[in-house]
């Protein structure tokens, strides 16, 4: 790397740090691939000379020529004000450009395997096969950021930090010697998960900092813990280019089926709300010298709230990625429980950003609550959902950007295809003249400007053509802060040494693993069972997986596997291979997984294909279920009521039940722990009186469930949602309505409600409690 240096002021030996503005003021420093511009008391620069940007002086000062006119325009001005910037590059944008910033990527992963949902191919081949490097852009890549002017990225895999910074410049370095240089904004799914194998070491960093999910820090009640989270959080995005989180999911979860209630943070609004508005003032607040302007800069990441106007109400627990999955309801008329978390936290920020960036739509058709236009559409193509409810009534400006595939087709209600629900029989392209009708800006997993284009001329036929460039405009308008405001346009490339050093050093690796110990919760210890002694027997029986196949149906075998990392567990315990030689016995198992609520199988049969979503373990039959269903309705169905009164299911963990009932016969009167990673609400009647004790979290290191075990920390955390008594309150609960089950009371007469937890003193009862229950 070398370093130039411009001389100023060199006549008569006059000082250059007095007489700068005799001459430059910037430097120049060139790196690998791409050259900092660094002004003297301004902006820093980044631009790749191989993108055929070169720079303009003005005033002594630097500027990229991103439209390569020669001359410095007001967009490329960074001394002007952002919005005045904006103005002057949306008149200069044609509708295809604008057309194309409408436009949010498919999943993308770096390097793209060559099958699966996510594959892709370099020069027409494999990935494997082609030779490329695994920082190269694909050849869809290249072509949607050339050919459709896509400009917003969505990662999935990064293969390295280093290979992710490369390939961030590599998408750069293209979109920038394209048009009028609009640089890439890239985002990311929650990507800080845990590897419940990985060890801790206070002096070694990891690949990323590993967090609970947004639920287990929700269990620690301290919206502290949240902003921290989002404040490393948001510094290792920048670092791997990402500058747009899709997240967080601040869904009220209400509805304890709901297979997403993992991703929230939990069922109570007051809870739910503090923690949104923490998350989403760490993600975007840079500060000190990584500030550019109100809160805004080099560590902001825009937050992407969603799904707006909440998601959690599923009618039976059912998920609106499928059309058995629709309609969301409101039987406890608690819509404004559900939008808390979004009025009164996101969109009421304690830091200088003010509100959330960007918001996200849910799939679901909130039945019922249009009451201006009478539709009972997907939120994204209501009118008075996204118009009148969230931009009018809210005053929300930010970017509104559909959830992934909703202009898709799709030809039965459990495909998992487009999520088009109310409108499935409008053709692509009348899809998204309705979404950006009802207000949409954005459409998610869509790299293919035509039917914009297309929805662009069935305005103009509507309104004519200056009512619809507005209208376009207004959309650029938006999406184009949301590049401004985090600094894009004057630096968007990264160096990969810098990369490595900041994504998953020791400081946050630290800062995630405290996160972890606070996040578990203590439900149960009988006797003072914990904390257990170190070097003690510890008997450890295997979990059997039964064969499964996901959404996307890609299946996995039957099979035995360790439930916690028995490297990790020897440094506290010793293993021993049968109970007769154990002090006690530890087992780790999952949350009933109780299904989707639907079963293509039931139709065979004759039946409707609903079927009951469990959260016990073993067989259930849903006799208290409605008669009638609240809501329904599909073109793919000739009947409207989705009642699966008095069906029967089991969850497909039956074996987690098993094994814990065999290992307390085995164990006679020795201690057994047992340890639940939950992903939602569940029935402890089946396993809680053979457990001695009972920990259950969302997501950590067994390193970290090692430390609370010995008491090298204690357990802290308290329940942001219920535990059911029963399924029978499970069934007579209201989707849309928090706190609302009887809660599990326990052998030792411990309540699993909304804020219990113990620690070794017993019941906790302090200020977090007072607080939020």
């Amino acid at each position: 790397m070398k370093s130039f240096k411009f001389v100023f002021c060199a006549l008569l030996g006059i000082s250059i740090l007095t007489f700068s503005s005799c001459g430059p003021k910037y430097t120049l420093e060139e790196k690998e691939d791409y050259t900092l511009v660094l002004n003297q008391g301004g902006a820093t620069l980044g631009y790749a000379p191989a993108s055929g940007v070169t720079l303009i002086e003005n005033k002594g000062y630097a500027f990229k020529d991103l439209n390569k006119n020669g001359e410095l325009d007001a967009y490329e001005d960074w001394r002007l004000p952002v919005d005045e910037r904006i103005a002057d590059l949306v008149v200069q944008m044609s509708v295809e450009q604008m057309a194309g910033l409408m436009l949010y990527s498919a999943h993308q992963a770096v390097p793209a395997g060559g099958r699966g949902p996510f594959g892709a191919t370099y020069n027409g081949k494999a990935f494997a096969e082609s030779g490329a490097a695994p920082s190269d852009l694909s050849d869809a890549q290249k072509k949607f950021l050339t050919d459709d002017n896509l400009r917003h990225v969505l990662v999935t895999s990064l293969q390295t930090p280093a290979v992710a910074a490369k390939w961030n410049n590599n998408m750069q370095t293209l979109v920038e010697g394209i048009g009028l240089g609009i640089p890439a904004n890239t985002s990311s799914d929650p990507r800080h998960r845990t590897r419940s194998s990985a060890e801790f070491d206070l002096g070694s960093g990891g690949d990323i900092s590993m967090w609970p999910a947004s639920l287990g820090i929700a269990a620690t009640f301290d919206p502290d813990s949240m902003k921290q989270f989002g404040e490393i959080a948001s510094i290792e995005y920048r670092a791997l280019g990402i500058s747009t989180a899709l997240s967080p999911q601040i869904d009220l979860a209400t509805e304890p089926r709901w297979s997403r209630f993992s991703g929230t943070m939990g069922e109570d609004p007051n809870l739910a709300t503090d923690m949104a508005r923490a998350y989403v003032d760490g993600f975007q607040t840079s500060a000190g010298d990584h500030e550019i302007l109100n809160g805004w800069g080099y560590h902001s990441v825009n937050a992407m709230v969603k799904h707006w106007p909440g998601g959690g109400p599923e009618e039976g627990g059912r998920d609106g990625h499928f059309g058995y999955g629709a309609y969301a309801v409101y039987p406890g008329n608690k819509l404004e429980d559900h939008l808390a978390p979004f009025t009164d936290g996101a969109f009421k920020l304690e830091g200088a950003t003010s509100m959330a960036s960007a918001v996200m739509p849910y799939y679901t058709i909130s039945t019922d609550v249009d009451s201006k236009y009478g539709e009972n559409v997907g939120n994204a193509y209501s009118k008075y959902i996204i118009t009148d409810l969230l931009r009018e009534k809210y005053g929300y400006d930010g970017v509104v950007c559909s959830d992934w595939g909703i202009t898709n087709d799709v030809q039965s209600v459990d495909e998992f295809a487009g999520k088009s629900w109310g409108v499935e029989t409008m053709s692509v392209s009348e899809k998204h003249y309705k979404a950006i009708d009802a207000g949409i800006d954005q459409f998610g997993g869509n790299n293919d400007m035509g039917p914009v284009l297309e929805a662009y001329n069935m305005g103009v036929a509507e309104h004519g053509e200056e009512y619809m460039k507005s209208r376009f405009e207004l959309s650029a308008t938006r999406l184009l802060r949301n590049i401004f405001r985090v600094g894009l346009f004057e630096n968007a490339y990264l160096d990969p040494a810098a990369t490595e050093q900041i994504v998953g050093n020791p400081e946050y690796m630290k800062a995630g693993y405290e996160a972890q110990l606070k996040s578990v919760v203590m439900l149960k210890n009988s006797n003072q069972s914990l904390p257990i002694k170190e070097r003690l027997k510890v008997y450890m029986p295997q979990r059997y997986i039964p064969a499964a196949s996901n959404w996307f149906g890609m299946r996995s075998e039957e099979r035995w596997e360790d439930a916690f990392n028995q490297g990790i567990v020897s440094k506290y315990f010793e293993v021993v291979e049968s109970p007769g030689e154990a002090d006690f016995a530890l087992l780790g198992i999952q949350s009933p997984d109780g299904g989707v609520g639907y079963d293509a199988t039931d139709l065979e049969k004759g039946g409707n294909g609903y079927v009951p979503i469990t959260l016990q373990y073993g067989p259930y039959k849903a006799e208290h279920a409605r008669e009638t269903s609240l809501a329904g309705g599909s073109p793919f169905e000739d009947f409207t009521n989705r009642s699966y009164k008095d069906k029967t299911n089991t969850a497909s963990n039956l074996p987690d039940l098993a094994l814990v009932v065999k290992t307390r016969k085995e164990m006679g009167d020795k201690a057994v722990i047992v340890v639940i990673n939950v992903s939602k609400p569940m029935v402890f009647s089946e396993i809680e009186s053979a457990a001695n004790a009972i920990l259950v979290h969302m997501g950590v290191q067994d390193q970290a469930l090692m430390d609370l075990l010995t008491g090298a920390a204690e357990p802290s955390a308290l329940l942001p949602f219920q535990m059911p008594a029963n399924m029978k309150t499970v069934e007579e609960q209201m989707e849309d309505v928090p706190r609302d089950m009887t809660p599990y009371t326990d052998s030792d007469g411990n309540i699993y409600d909304f804020a219990f937890g113990l620690n070794w003193s017993g019941t906790i009862e302090d200020a977090r409690v007072s607080k939020y229950k």
